[in-house]
């Protein structure tokens, strides 16, 4: 080991580090998130666990950085994430994706995922049994992912990890601490294209979530 590297290491000690990972240790870290995330999509493919299953196309795991810090979460897929597989594809998709990219960072930067893994006939809201059938799939992409802040998309969202009704648009820019992580809440991007006034302030909440995520 040269000198130089042995002082840079004496000071990443001293500033408190107990452990350097190597570029090897966390390639195969990833790979390691990876290969879990990918047993769960198989599981919800076939799972049953509420009705959902009989008329979706596919389940929809989520999408994007399995060592993100943001995770972005909704209530359930629609008619295009069905058809495709991947959350968040729709208009809705497209308008979160473009307001990510407008404060200057990428939508692979960051984890998207649902509540409910399956499409509600409709597009219906999930009904609370769905989602407490499906939020233990949730719980083990954040168990694996580990994300520091949840930003929470709609009402619906809010209510599977808060156990209450929430009304949105009084609660939104709200930040509060569940199981270590933290929680901001703000609108569904659905909700903004239905009153395109509101989108000024979603950009903004995913600005304060992006923030609060990357601060120590």
């Amino acid at each position: 080991m040269n000198e130089q590297l042995k002082k840079h290491l004496k000071i990443l000690q001293e500033l408190g580090y107990e452990y350097i990972y190597t570029e090897s240790e966390m390639k195969n870290s990833i790979k390691e998130k990876i290969k879990e995330l990918e047993k769960i999509n198989k599981e919800i493919q076939e799972c049953r666990k509420c009705d959902l299953y009989q008329s979706r196309t596919q389940a929809v795991l989520g999408e994007g950085n399995p060592e993100a810090k943001l995770m972005f979460i909704g209530e359930a897929p629609g008619g295009d994430e069905d058809k495709q597989g991947r959350p968040f594809v729709g208009r809705a998709g497209k308008l979160l994706t473009r307001l990510i990219e407008a404060t200057g960072h990428k939508r692979e930067e960051f984890y998207i995922t649902n509540i409910c893994k399956c499409r509600p006939p409709n597009n219906r809201t999930p009904t609370p049994w769905e989602m407490e059938a499906c939020f233990p799939y949730l719980e083990r992409q954040l168990q694996i992912i580990n994300p520091k802040v949840l930003c929470l998309l709609g009402a619906t969202a809010a209510r599977a990890f808060l156990g209450r009704q929430v009304a949105i648009t009084k609660e939104r820019g709200s930040v509060i601490n569940w199981n270590g992580k933290l929680l901001y809440l703000t609108y569904h991007p659905a909700y903004v294209l239905r009153n395109p006034n509101a989108e000024i302030t979603l950009f903004e909440d995913i600005k304060k979530a992006i923030e609060l995520a990357y601060t120590d």
